[in-house]
């Protein structure tokens, strides 16, 4: 289905919550032949909407384990489903192995590099809260894309230095293996106020770091500066985050999440 289809006149009462859809779905743009991965509730809409407009060929489980070709509203366990595959969780370690994949994760930390923690805050030996743990973050990021989903951008989550490193940014990568170096990207991190991505210049050794990529309707440079724990890259021209078309935004609203539970990620 190509994006004419869908229309490209922005809607002017978008929600935030919409627009950050919006910005994940976006990260998906010119994958291709991938399993769409995204994990919550925020990206696995924006992975459905990607895929029922501008990336049709992206195949998605129905975050059980079946790829199901028709869109799927979230929470609907009932929904009718045009099941493609059966895909049972061993046979996804052979798509993340051959780096076919684009997932979505969350991060309770980030930092300028991209190192996510998920495991645990405070000294790892004696945490001061215990989280999820690695889970399969390592092998996420020497093996196929990633896109960080943060719905608190606040000094707590973008930080100087991540407690525990979950998965590996673009500093611990640098020393390791150029087929390892090759597979890691860090596509996007998209949170409720900007979209940040790492497409700065590796001059002279040094890694790439965190970049200011566009900042959401209602939000300045500043307000994203305040609330983010270290210096980011901010280009001359920071653009304001693409509202969604008309099209996108009934998908959102009357096909892929009727009940809205998407707004539950977000604060007032």
């Amino acid at each position: 289905m190509a994006d004419a289809m869908y229309g490209s006149e922005p809607e002017g009462s978008a929600r935030r919550d919409e627009v950050c859809v919006v910005a994940i779905a976006e990260a998906f743009r010119g994958d291709g032949e991938i399993l769409c991965n995204p994990i919550g509730t925020v990206p696995i809409i924006a992975g459905r909407l990607a895929r029922a407009t501008f990336e049709p060929t992206m195949v998605m489980t129905d975050a059980v384990a079946v790829l199901a070709a028709n869109p799927l509203a979230v929470g609907d366990h009932a929904a009718e489903r045009l099941v493609e595959a059966w895909m049972p969780y061993r046979d996804v370690f052979d798509v993340v192995w051959s780096g076919r994949r684009h997932i979505v994760m969350s991060a309770s930390q980030i930092d300028s590099y991209g190192n996510q923690n998920i495991a645990a805050i405070g000294d790892w030996r004696q945490p001061k809260a215990q989280l999820l743990g690695l889970r399969g973050a390592p092998g996420n990021l020497v093996n196929h894309v990633t896109t960080y989903w943060v719905p608190n951008h606040s000094t707590r989550s973008f930080v100087p230095e991540v407690d525990v490193v979950s998965g590996p940014g673009y500093d611990r990568v640098a020393s390791l293996s150029t087929s390892v170096r090759g597979n890691h990207e860090v596509r996007r991190v998209v949170s409720n106020l900007a979209v940040m991505d790492f497409e700065t210049p590796s001059e002279g050794g040094q890694p790439r770091r965190m970049r200011l990529r566009s900042v959401h309707p209602g939000v300045t440079v500043d307000e994203v500066l305040e609330a983010t724990g270290f210096d980011l890259e901010v280009p001359d021209e920071v653009i304001e985050s693409r509202l969604p078309s008309h099209q996108e935004l009934r998908l959102i609203r009357e096909v892929l999440d009727p009940n809205g539970y998407r707004r539950a990620e977000f604060r007032g």
